[in-house]
């Protein structure tokens, strides 16, 4: 009878087969002395769970790094979900969440949150004139100055397009004011773009505020606020009060109702004079556009003309007012002399609209009127921002024949000596200058100096807003040749200019 088999090994190796299939992947057992058939089939086991073991870890390895790509994936979502892809700001869902935190503590005692909404002012004549790359680098830098201003606490956000707005918790009012004035003075200084300079300025909307007020509303009074100050003349702070809201209404009135006004021929021109300030002889009128509103009467430029310009209905308004200038100075032409001119005012969209020497070249010709009798004003502001293809229209109109004038001269942020590179014929003073010299000598002189170097140019000056027979002296004094304001006549109707420039002979304006 065979004695029966007794190897401790095989318990050792059953022991051992346990451990790895339980996950124990660095259990391995050694082979004994003997080399025999049991010892093959330890070393072969140990092998394989070598190998398992090798696969296991190479298989966390993998599943670290995959779920690392996840976790950073769902960090970058969040990011992509809560900033702004240019900027890197906060973005409007996040500054949502953040004015709601600030509600909910201000609902347990402390201060309720302030918001800051800006526009900035020129920035749509920088990305249709330099191309989207420069606006681009223009926004960057926007947010670096407003990050560079608020505090740590605060929030700066980028909503869309050129609007941004901070988020000020736990402030005062005049915590938040002084902030605002310093983003303001941020903003109207020059953004470099290569070897050029551009302005693009802002309007800031501040609104404070109330326990239990949403998000949303406060974000919407903000934002009526910031309307506010593009009404007072752009590049201003203003804080909201609660009747703005008539004024957002009514704006909204009246932009659906200027898409008829030309249709149904609502509007009407008035004529200023200009004038040769030796002599009195008016050399040239200012065409000015006037609403007749059948409800609200006579409406003047600042009532609707920013409003026609942020609903797109500045183009047709400019082309009525072009052609009832031209034909008007056409019913004129046995009235005026030849050198007689009629000045138009030209927005910034309307100098980049495709086809506009075509269109003036066309009207000229219909109404037998020579180019040279016909002058576009452009506002400083609008050829500061540096727009190529505003420059190169109005270089376009200047081969035309057409003069060009820089219109409101020292209320941007140009020097005398960038005059030289502007395609322009004509610098207008802006009113603001002439009106303090009753009271400021040295303003007087610095107009005076102004006045010389701009002739040194081979450009012709009109001063604006003269008031008083003083202020047409002092001009004179100066060596400024021709001037404009209610001294010399308020803006008045065709027929009543027609009987102006009829009452008295017009000798034509030396040059």
């Amino acid at each position: 009878m065979t004695e029966p088999f007794d190897d401790k090994r095989l318990d050792e190796l059953v022991d051992l087969i346990v451990q790895l299939a339980s996950g124990n992947l660095s259990a391995r057992l050694a082979p004994s002395p003997a080399r025999d058939s049991v010892d093959a089939v330890i070393t072969g086991i140990n092998l394989l769970a070598e190998e398992l073991d090798l696969m296991y870890q190479n298989l966390e390895h993998r599943v670290a790094e995959r779920t690392a790509a996840l976790d950073q994936a769902r960090r970058d979502m969040e990011r992509l979900a809560l900033n702004d892809g240019l900027t890197g700001l906060a973005n409007r869902t996040l500054l949502a969440d953040r004015i709601g935190q600030a509600i909910a503590r201000a609902e347990r005692g402390e201060r309720p949150p302030c918001v800051l909404l800006l526009d900035l002012d020129e920035f749509k004549n920088i990305n249709d004139g330099l191309g989207h790359g420069a606006g681009d680098r223009v926004l960057v830098e926007v947010a670096h100055r407003l990050s560079s201003v608020v505090r740590n606490t605060d929030t700066v956000a980028r909503l869309g397009g050129d609007e941004f707005a901070i988020l000020m918790p736990g402030t005062t009012e005049e915590g938040a004011l002084r902030i605002a004035q310093r983003a303001l003075a941020e903003l109207q200084k020059p953004f470099e773009l290569g070897d050029r300079a551009v302005w693009a300025g802002a309007s800031i909307g501040v609104c404070f505020g109330q326990r239990g007020q949403t998000a949303d509303l406060l974000l919407r009074d903000a934002d009526t606020a910031m309307y506010a100050a593009k009404a007072r003349g752009r590049g201003n702070v203003q804080v909201f009060r609660a009747e703005m809201h008539h004024a957002a209404r009514e704006r909204l009135q009246v932009a659906s109702e200027l898409g008829v006004a030309v249709a149904q021929g609502q509007l009407r021109l008035h004529y200023q004079p200009i004038v040769e300030l030796a002599t009195g002889t008016i050399v040239a009128v200012e065409a000015m556009v006037r609403w007749m509103h059948p409800q609200r009467g006579l409406l003047l430029p600042v009532d609707f003309i920013p409003v026609a310009e942020d609903s797109g209905h500045i183009v047709e308004l400019g082309h009525w007012v072009l052609q009832t200038a031209i034909g008007q100075l056409s019913n004129w032409r046995e009235t005026v002399p030849e050198s007689f001119q009629v000045h138009v005012n030209l927005a910034p969209v309307e100098v980049r609209w495709p086809g506009l020497d075509e269109f003036i070249s066309t009207t000229l010709q219909q109404h037998a009127v020579a180019p040279n009798r016909l002058a576009l004003e452009v506002s400083e502001t609008g050829l500061m921002t540096g727009d190529i293809a505003g420059l190169d229209a109005l270089q376009t109109l200047r081969r035309l024949g057409v003069s060009v004038e820089i219109d409101d001269f020292g209320t941007g942020y140009s020097s005398i000596s960038y005059l030289r590179r502007l395609p322009i014929d004509t610098v207008k003073i802006d009113q603001s200058l002439i009106s303090e010299f009753a009271t400021d000598g040295d303003q007087t002189a610095f107009v005076g100096a102004m006045f010389r170097l701009i002739d040194s140019l081979g450009l012709r000056t009109v001063a604006e807003g003269v008031e008083t027979a003083t202020q047409m002296e002092q001009l004179l004094a100066l060596g400024c040749r021709y001037g404009q304001g209610i001294f010399f006549g308020e803006p008045r109707p065709a027929g009543d200019m027609t009987q102006v420039l009829s009452a008295r002979p017009i000798p034509a304006r030396s040059t």
